[in-house]
């Protein structure tokens, strides 16, 4: 992994047109997503009521087609990677997927049942991407509690608005989680359009970047406006690693470079005689 890791998120953009998901994960790792992710659900885990039922339906990823991204995606030299919403796809994840990565989206961050199927399958899960929308501190306390036997557990802060309005963005808040949560990285899930407000986040200190990934932000859906078009990802992969390495390492000290020229750049400069 790169210093920042970027996160390109499929989700439900492909529409359920699985030729367009395989293209679309395709593009996500050639342009620079260290991890492709998708979602995992089962129809009939709705309510037959729920207003949305017939969509989630049409983009609910078959079980053979998560064996089959994740073989794929991993030949591209990325990852794998998906949400569960149940305890049952967290456990087909972490049994029969084998994923190392687990991504739990702000939905279910206190779905205290899941956590723990995710929890004792610390064998097999090394990470997992803790995304933090429409959460308080004391709340994410309580979901790490339930994260505990997790080797690296990587806080995302998260505004649940889709697009998220600049106003709304708050990425103060990356600064907060790194206070509140020093042993843990801290990331940004991001919402808004375009992708100043990740670099952004980097610039706060932010070491994963996760955003919605699309060909087309025309698209009908809630989705496709703030995620990024593959070149978005390529301008996004390169200027975060340079924004990264312009960070520095915080001490207000010369640079060596600085030391070779200060004697003569502090006295070029005298009154003439």
């Amino acid at each position: 992994m790169k210093d920042i890791t970027i996160i390109a998120e499929i989700g439900e953009n492909h529409h359920g047109d699985w030729d367009i998901a395989g293209a679309m994960a395709e593009a996500a790792a050639q342009n620079g997503a260290d991890i492709v992710k998708f979602q995992s659900y089962l129809p009939e885990e709705l309510s037959p009521d729920d207003p949305e039922y017939e969509w989630f339906k049409q983009v609910s990823l078959p079980k053979e087609l998560h064996f089959a991204f994740k073989e794929q995606i991993e030949e591209l030299g990325a990852e794998f990677m998906s949400s569960p919403f149940t305890p049952s796809r967290a456990a087909f994840l972490c049994e029969e997927v084998g994923c190392e990565s687990i991504k739990v989206a702000s939905p279910v961050m206190m779905s205290f049942e899941m956590l723990d199927v995710i929890n004792s399958h610390a064998g097999t899960v090394k990470r997992v991407y803790l995304s933090t929308g429409m959460a308080t501190v004391d709340e994410i306390q309580a979901a790490l509690a339930h994260l505990d036997g997790i080797e690296e557990v990587a806080i995302l802060h998260c505004v649940t608005q889709y697009p998220t309005p600049p106003r709304l963005a708050n990425l103060r808040s990356v600064t907060t989680l790194a206070e509140a949560f020093p042993e843990n990285p801290i990331g940004y899930s991001d919402h808004t359009v375009g992708i100043l407000a990740c670099l952004g986040a980097v610039a706060l200190g932010a070491t994963v970047l996760e955003k919605h990934f699309t060909f087309s932000k025309l698209l009908p859906g809630t989705d496709h406006l703030p995620a990024m078009l593959p070149e978005e990802l390529c301008q996004l992969r390169e200027q975060a690693d340079q924004l990264e390495q312009m960070r520095g390492d915080g001490v207000k000290a010369p640079a060596p470079e600085e030391v070779k020229i200060r004697e003569f750049v502090r006295s070029r400069f005298h009154e003439p005689a």
